[in-house]
Formats: structure tokens, C-alpha cells, sequence
């Protein structure tokens, strides 16, 4: 009974290490292949669709997608 309960704790304890570090390696991967948009992107982005940003309509445009962002969690 004594060798379940410490197989139990050992592989528990396996379990959560090698979940957190298996998620963190998916992120890191995620976000390497998916960085986020920043405003230089917004720029490029404004810039090949025909139209000249300025700094206002660029800070407006992040500030909406940082509130959406928000609001979708």
C-alpha cells in the first residue's frame, strides 16, 4: 500500500512537470511561428492596402486590438 501512494506522488509529480514543460515548448514554438502584431506590422499592413497611417490612427488601432484582446478572455 505504502509503494502505491509513493508511485502515486512520483508520478504525479512527473506528470505535472512534463505537462508544464510540454506546454511551454508548444508556446514558445506557437509563438515563433505566430508572433503577435506590433506596430510595425500594423504600419506595413496600412501601408500595402493603399493607405498612409499616421501615428494617431496607428496608436488608436493597437489600443482596439489590445481591448479586444481583453475582452475576448
Amino acid at each position: 500500500m505504502t509503494m502505491f501512494i509513493i508511485g502515486f506522488v512520483i508520478g504525479a509529480i512527473a506528470g505535472v512537470a512534463g505537462g508544464f514543460f510540454g506546454a511551454r515548448a508548444y508556446m514558445k514554438k506557437y509563438f515563433q511561428d505566430n508572433p503577435p502584431i506590433n506596430e510595425d506590422m500594423l504600419r506595413t499592413m496600412m501601408l500595402s492596402m493603399g493607405a498612409k497611417p499616421s501615428e494617431k490612427k496607428l496608436n488608436q488601432m493597437m489600443q482596439q486590438m489590445k481591448t479586444q484582446q481583453k475582452n475576448s478572455k
